[in-house]
């Protein structure tokens, strides 16, 4: 299904304005967008964490469908309960087939983290739901401490910066290729700027027949210390330096959605955010250097798994 900007810009948004996220939070463009494309029916689940503190104080909510909370580590678990449930109550005769679709909306924390058993076993287990992962690269929610999410370098309040640590050690997992090594039926990355791949990617995951996975980066302003109003050129800066390239993989087979041109140095993304300024210091070349080699190394394996 094409994305129609008409159509979508008179329908009404599922998640409603005055929630309580940050000003230049990327979260909520990216759950209006996602819901846009998905469309209802639609059960929504999230488990502790940016999106649902901000959105479900009690006694309001922001959510104009049938949402659930859960623990920070269980929300794979808890939809596909759903799934299966309703699943069943159909085959039963109990429940008219209405085709409801079932959304999941986690951070990083949540998924790469404490979350990625239950992730694991219910993509195995196939049940047929759509995966978001809100991907801001730290625990923002309980004070920015590094997740595994975190890149190489990054200024937390658990990778601090001194003259014995320059910022987190490690260099951050990659979750979508662990996503897609189980094989399921649909996984991609995706970012709020580049919306009408992002929708598309929606529409596809959630058409699959079995789990499907999307990782969208979304840019916290105090997190990353960049100002509010460049939220979106930040995500469109990832994608241009292939830190955060966009491409999805679709019954196992590996499609490049954009290639930059020219492909920007590392150097234009760490200059962007104040969780990045220790490292332009002469001190800190050497970890420039490392951010680099990661990502044209990854970049090089990305585009010949894409055959690009």
């Amino acid at each position: 299904m094409a994305i129609n900007l008409k159509e979508m810009s008179a329908a009404q948004d599922l998640l409603a304005p005055g929630h309580r996220l940050c000003a230049g939070c990327a979260e909520s463009i990216v759950v209006r967008q996602v819901l846009h494309a998905v469309g209802q029916p639609v059960v929504v689940a999230s488990p502790t964490g940016c999106l649902e503190v901000s959105t479900s104080p009690y006694p309001y909510t922001s959510w104009r469908v049938p949402w659930i909370h859960n623990a920070f580590e269980n929300v794979a678990s808890t939809i596909s309960g759903v799934e299966t449930m309703y699943r069943s109550l159909v085959k039963q005769g109990k429940l008219e087939d209405k085709g409801i679709k079932f959304v999941v909306f986690a951070g990083d924390g949540a998924t790469y983290d404490i979350g990625l058993q239950f992730l694991s076993g219910a993509l195995e287990r196939g049940h047929k739901f759509l995966y978001v992962c809100l991907n801001n690269e730290a625990y923002m929610n309980t004070g920015i401490q590094r997740s595994s999410a975190t890149p190489l370098g990054a200024w937390t309040t658990t990778s601090p910066v001194g003259d014995a640590v320059p910022g987190k050690r490690e260099n951050r997992k990659d979750i979508t290729a662990i996503v897609a090594a189980h094989d399921i039926p649909y996984v991609a990355q995706a970012a709020p700027h580049a919306w009408r791949d992002l929708m598309t990617k929606a529409q596809k995951a959630i058409s699959a027949d079995g789990p499907s996975f999307i990782n969208v980066l979304v840019p916290c302003q105090r997190g990353w210390r960049h100002p509010a109003e460049e939220t979106i050129a930040i995500t469109k800066l990832a994608v241009e330096t292939c830190v955060w390239p966009l491409y999805e993989v679709v019954d196992g087979e590996w499609k490049l959605n954009y290639r930059p041109s020219p492909k920007k140095p590392i150097t234009d993304w760490l200059q962007s955010q104040g969780r990045f300024r220790h490292l332009l210091t002469p001190e800190n070349t050497h970890i420039v250097d490392s951010l680099q080699e990661i990502v044209d190394r990854q970049w090089d394996k990305l585009l010949e798994r894409c055959k690009a």
